[in-house]
């Protein structure tokens, strides 16, 4: 099996023909969410759409909850099969996640030759055409690998034949009726093992460049958003790093860091991170957690958001709940309104303004208002850092280590007692140095 390939090539490619699909989500009674099942199938909509998919139609049924057989009822699935052959379609994309025991039964209903698609895959799809970084194919693969095992069983049934084996053999090597299937099983786990190394080792590699930055005492400035609402057009605008720019999904997954002079003369690197989505496959994150450590290390946090989309509180609902997995709430975070040259007035909804005093609108395709959201860098980022001068002992060397990850350096001097440090802290690692400080000042 290929890296990345498990999909198989691009959706049309893979049938020579036109690629179409039909759509289908399921409304929740009595959910009381502002996104509702139509916002849903147009994202899931966009979506096919990055994948390279014709949406032929698209349906949905009203549920108290999934079915735990057919994730619709059997009366919808058995719709959903006329609907299929009606629109010649080839593919049935599911709005969740589906269970390996919810696909075998759909495509009994369905037959093999109607290819079921959950929502997971089809991101994991996108994210496997878009990687271009070594770090970024591995971790698509990865996860890509964590979706496949528990599926095998459905994905590979025609490997149910016998091999191998006359008896017992060496010690941990199994006897006569080791499946095709298992060895499968076998060879993915190694794969996945060899693939978290790889990770570990650019991670490493990664971590000596942080070091290196730290001691340059240079802060960063994290931008993250929901997908699509325009973190790539703000780093570009801001630093002129020529990022791809598309009106799609998941447009560019790898990280890209650009430095970024204030206008008090402060540099700080600008580091933009990959697009976060509703109902983001949990083993996606994990597999990016390496390049999200950008936003752990980040001084500032700037959450960018499309201003002109109707469900804006809803996208920055599932932008806070990734930062949350990721512990970063203590992090100040900045709320900056892109795309105002979209809005009647340029100003964001009303009714999220008291929710968010601080934000800053802008629109980083017409640059209008760029110097106001530089000012408020500028400003969050000195208020939230604490002056300290202090003489740290040898035995407490840990706090000199942290100084330098969480902090910026301005003086160091090595001296019989310890090191001296003077250097610009988070106050929370302020507090924690007031016993070794000569003195401080906010």
């Amino acid at each position: 099996m290929e890296p990345g390939t498990y999909l198989g090539r691009t959706w049309a490619d893979s049938l020579g023909t036109e690629a179409r699909a039909v759509l289908i989500s399921i409304e929740i009674k009595g959910d009381s969410s502002t996104w509702t099942v139509r916002d849903s199938l147009d994202e899931l909509a966009q979506l096919a759409l990055t994948a390279g998919l014709t949406v032929a139609a698209r349906t949905y049924q009203k549920l108290s909850h999934p079915n735990a057989s057919t994730y619709v009822g059997s009366g919808k699935v058995q719709e959903l099969k006329e609907l299929v052959a009606a629109e010649n379609a080839r593919y049935v994309l599911f709005d969740d996640e589906l269970s390996p025991g919810q696909h075998r039964k759909i495509e009994k209903v369905l037959g093999p030759e109607v290819r079921i698609v959950d929502r997971t895959r089809l991101i994991l799809d996108i994210f496997s055409q878009h990687a271009r970084s070594k770090e970024g194919k591995l971790q698509v693969e990865l996860a890509q690998y964590q979706y496949i095992l528990p599926r095998l069983a459905g994905m590979r049934v025609d490997l149910e034949q016998q091999v191998g084996g006359t008896g017992a053999g060496p010690v941990g090597l199994r006897g006569p009726g080791e499946t095709a299937l298992e060895l499968d099983r076998r060879q993915i786990r190694r794969r996945i093992q060899a693939i978290r190394k790889g990770l570990e080792d650019v991670r490493t590699h990664r971590l000596q460049h942080r070091k290196q930055r730290d001691r340059a005492g240079i802060p960063v400035v994290a931008i993250v958003g929901y997908t699509n609402a325009g973190k790539s057009s703000l780093l570009n605008a801001l630093t002129g790093a020529g990022v791809l720019v598309e009106d799609k999904l998941f447009a560019t997954l790898d990280p890209t860091t650009r430095r970024l002079t204030l206008p008090a003369g402060r540099e700080v690197l600008l580091t933009d991170t990959v697009g976060f989505i509703r109902k983001l496959p949990h083993d996606l994150v994990a597999a990016f957690r390496g390049t999200l450590e950008g936003i752990e290390e980040a001084a500032l946090i700037l959450h960018i958001v499309d201003a002109s989309h109707p469900r804006t509180g809803d996208q920055i609902q599932a932008v806070d709940g990734v930062l949350a997995d990721l512990e970063v709430h203590a992090t100040p975070q900045l709320i900056v309104w892109n795309k105002t040259d979209l809005l009647a007035g340029g100003v964001p909804p009303a009714v999220l303004k008291p929710s968010h005093p601080e934000a800053v609108a802008i629109s980083a395709l017409t640059g209008a208002n760029l110097a106001g959201l530089l000012e408020a860098i500028e400003r969050l980022l000195k208020d939230s850092l604490l002056a300290v001068d202090a003489l740290i002992p040898y035995d407490h060397y840990d706090l000199v280590t942290l100084i330098y990850e969480k902090g910026s350096v301005e003086l160091r001097e090595e001296t019989p007692d310890g090191v001296r440090l003077r250097a610009s802290v988070p106050k929370s690692l302020g507090e924690r140095l007031a016993a070794f400080t000569a003195g401080s000042r906010p």
